[in-house]
């Protein structure tokens, strides 16, 4: 009987599709395995329906101040929706083309924009921190014993270790945040002004070289202000401002045209704001001032965005580096920033009383180079597959980047108070609409 080779390699080639996905790297296959790829696969529009009902509902309670939502999947925008006010005391609705706070989701973008300068052969990940920015020599750590009295006072000794610019990347630096937690060494960061928006990035970089290190670097995941080095780095090595050096870089060339460090004043009328009282803890709501250019461009929470640019930037990672004929990074540095950088012994330590921000990338996730990593397909409380990278920003917005599904899920408001709810809740609903 003849050999049906025709079949055969259809077998095999399915095969090799469907171990590659196991990567989560070849992003096109992967979506497309036995999908028509002029087809985007179908959605629950019940489901849907479900989510816009509900958070239809949440504004008008009062909880939710107005959000703009947006998936994208198989090549297309599936799901776009407006809801609430952009400005509820003057009764402004929400638009599209409304204008969030992104905070932390400022982090991707400026370490997309390190990588550049990787593959411009201007910066090396295992080269230590001190090699760009030279404050960063001789760092100290900071110890915390008990004196005489039994009173706990802080103590300063050489860090047996140097931070790398990976160690920045990837929040294993030793740095940390001062105003998330008590601390020490946080103390110390307060006392001294690190959090203040008066100094530029230079003045920051050699103000916050001087504190000591909350941990040995290379040994714990501790949210920091690690990105906002990062920034200062760039400007060191580009000779250019850290915006300006973003609009030449990513943002001009990916057409993000409402992404950068402050609203100009012919689009304030499109800024979206935040309720005045939080409804849950009932304190004052006060957000970044983002109405005047900012003397000090924080690379690891200062942008603000609409949810089409933040796609227009997810979309060129999901591609592997490119959109719209426009390359950006290689396939191959977009792979390296998407796994996990930690290991298991380091996300063991972050997890252990002491870690002061707590280990935010959440069960089932590592973390890689500028976004939380999924590494397991359990542990996590949201659906999901290995390879999903994301992240979120303090003022409420929240993305992710799923390659092995082909989707995106982009959340935009302005409620610091309620983003954990939110972002649980835009997930479930979303995948829960497959």
């Amino acid at each position: 009987m003849p050999i049906r080779r025709p079949a055969l390699r259809l077998s095999l080639r399915q095969t090799l599709v469907t171990i590659a996905c196991s990567s989560a790297l070849l992003l096109s296959a992967c979506a497309n395995l036995g999908t028509d790829k002029a087809t985007p696969r179908a959605m629950s529009a019940a489901t849907l329906r479900n989510l816009d009902d509900t958070l239809t509902r949440d504004v008008a309670a009062g909880r939710l101040p107005g959000a703009v939502v947006m998936v994208y999947r198989d090549g297309r925008i599936v799901h776009e929706r407006v809801f609430g006010m952009r400005d509820a005391p003057s009764q402004s609705p929400m638009t599209v083309d409304s204008i969030f706070r992104i905070y932390s989701m400022s982090k991707p973008i400026v370490t997309v924009g390190l990588m550049m300068l990787v593959e411009d052969g201007r910066v090396q990940l295992n080269e230590p921190v001190a090699r760009y920015l030279p404050e960063f020599k001789d760092l100290q750590l900071g110890v915390e014993k008990k004196d005489a009295a039994g009173n706990l006072v802080l103590e300063r000794v050489p860090s047996p270790r140097a931070p790398t610019v990976q160690d920045l990347l990837r929040h294993t630096s030793g740095l940390t945040y001062g105003v998330f937690g008590k601390s020490l060494v946080k103390s110390e960061y307060l006392k001294a002004g690190v959090h203040k928006a008066d100094l530029n990035n230079t003045e920051f970089s050699r103000k916050l070289a001087t504190m000591p290190l909350a941990y040995v670097p290379g040994t714990t995941w501790e949210y920091s202000r690690s990105t906002d080095v990062v920034g200062a780095l760039i400007e060191r090595v580009s000779g250019q401002t850290l915006g300006v050096y973003l609009q030449q870089r990513i943002l001009g060339p990916l057409q993000m045209k409402d992404t950068g460090f402050s609203v100009p004043a012919d689009k304030l009328n499109r800024l979206a704001e935040p309720l005045k009282i939080d409804p849950d803890s009932k304190q004052a709501v006060t957000l970044l001032d983002v109405t005047k250019p900012p003397v000090f461009e924080s690379g690891g929470g200062g942008m603000v965005s609409t949810a089409a640019d933040y796609l227009r930037f997810s979309r060129m990672v999901l591609a592997g580096g490119e959109l719209d004929g426009v390359r950006i990074l290689s396939p191959k540095t977009v792979q390296l920033m998407t796994r996990d950088h930690l290991g298991a012994d380091i996300i063991r330590a972050s997890r252990t009383p002491g870690a002061s921000t707590g280990y935010l990338p959440g069960p089932g996730f590592g973390f890689g180079l500028g976004f939380a990593v999924r590494v397991a397909e359990g542990e996590a409380v949201n659906p999901g597959s290995v390879g999903e990278a994301n992240w979120g920003g303090l003022g409420g917005t929240y993305f992710w980047i799923d390659p092995r599904e082909n989707l995106i899920g982009i959340w935009m408001m302005q409620a610091p108070g309620q983003r954990e709810y939110y972002r649980h809740l835009f997930k479930n609903m979303v995948y829960g609409a497959f």
